[in-house]
């Protein structure tokens, strides 16, 4: 497994990880495959610290927007986005590190899904 990961590998991480949080069954075989070359313990970090902060609302909407797939060029600057006001401004950054404790306390079974169809 490679810890080393391009800019162009962490876009097409961020952007298989986001299929997790779609109102449609999740492929999670999938995203594990897609992913397993990489890090684990640093996929889990991009899963709940860049992705889901963007992604998971659609999780909690009642009519949720997103059922098929998020559109890649705007998911992915939408992280970007994220990352940069967590990294401006302390309060963002706090209330960042509560919503992801709180992600992966709600979203625990994300992370196991994908865990269970990892190649041994």
């Amino acid at each position: 497994m490679s810890s080393d990961i391009t800019p162009k590998q962490r876009d097409d991480i961020r952007y298989v990880l986001s299929d997790a949080f779609v109102d449609n069954e999740v492929d999670y075989a999938y995203i594990a495959r897609e992913t397993q070359a990489y890090d684990r313990a640093e996929v889990e970090r991009i899963l709940y610290e860049e992705v889901a902060p963007v992604c998971y609302i659609n999780l909690m909407a009642v009519i949720p927007e997103i059922w098929m797939g998020f559109a890649r060029e705007p998911l992915l600057e939408e992280i970007e986005a994220s990352l940069a006001l967590r990294r401006r401004s302390r309060w963002q950054a706090f209330r960042g590190r509560l919503f992801i404790r709180w992600i992966r306390f709600r979203g625990a079974y994300i992370w196991e899904e994908i865990c269970k169809h990892y190649a041994p």
